[in-house]
């Protein structure tokens, strides 16, 4: 993982055009400029669903699709994920010239959302041993507390993920949990940047942080791959 003027690269898919954008960028047409020079960004209206849509043309902002993944195969599209806490997660096969862009808050982790976008890839032509994925920055687990309802959601099966934190609370490893359902659909290659939103407010937006510092919590930072023409 290299960082550079708060884009951060990840080394598993290099290959791809692609960044990692901190707060200093914001959501705006000069960070994918920075990324991927004379793209179109396409960006879709998430809602924490499982949804993944193959992405062929651009469209207007005004009418995106609801969705919470997007793939390619189309040189000169950069796909765009938002987030200020969930993971976001870039995929690449090389091979088969296929990118992809998943918003893997624990909702949509846990309904689905990383199997759809594999299997979106996979409608390209993608296989997934071939594809890479990078989980950028989210909330880290010692700042992630949940309470005992959150926890029954994911089963006995799921300990792994949680440690012991206060009095009938736990402490929720999203990255971890993230990087497991990769492994369920088969991803050959999974980096993990480690890096926490939470504590780290020079760098990056953090939903959780903003509100339990009473401040406004509408602060996102964008996640970007593209294909060079």
């Amino acid at each position: 993982m290299a960082e550079q003027d708060q884009i951060i690269k990840a080394g598993a898919i290099g290959w791809a055009a692609h960044g990692f954008l901190g707060r200093r960028w914001g959501v705006s047409d000069a960070a994918a400029n920075a990324v991927l020079p004379g793209s179109e960004m396409i960006t879709a209206e998430q809602v924490h669903s499982s949804d993944a849509i193959i992405v062929e043309r651009a469209w207007n902002f005004a009418n995106r699709p609801r969705a919470d993944a997007l793939v390619t195969n189309r040189p000169g599209l950069l796909l765009a994920i938002v987030t200020a806490d969930c993971a976001p997660v870039l995929l690449a096969d090389q091979t088969a010239g296929v990118v992809g862009a998943a918003h893997a808050g624990w909702r949509g982790a846990h309904g689905g959302v990383i199997a759809a976008t594999v299997q979106a890839m996979e409608e390209l032509g993608a296989k997934p041993a071939r594809i890479a994925a990078a989980i950028g920055p989210c909330i880290a687990q010692e700042s992630y507390e949940v309470d005992g309802r959150f926890r029954a959601q994911f089963g006995p099966g799921a300990a792994q993920f949680f440690t012991p934190g206060k009095i009938a609370h736990h402490q929720f490893d999203l990255e971890a949990y993230v990087a497991f359902r990769l492994e369920q659909s088969g991803v050959g290659v999974i980096e993990r940047l480690g890096l926490d939103t939470y504590t780290d407010d020079t760098r990056f937006y953090s939903y959780r942080r903003a509100t339990h510092r009473g401040q406004a919590a509408d602060g996102r930072q964008l996640s970007l791959i593209g294909l060079t023409r």
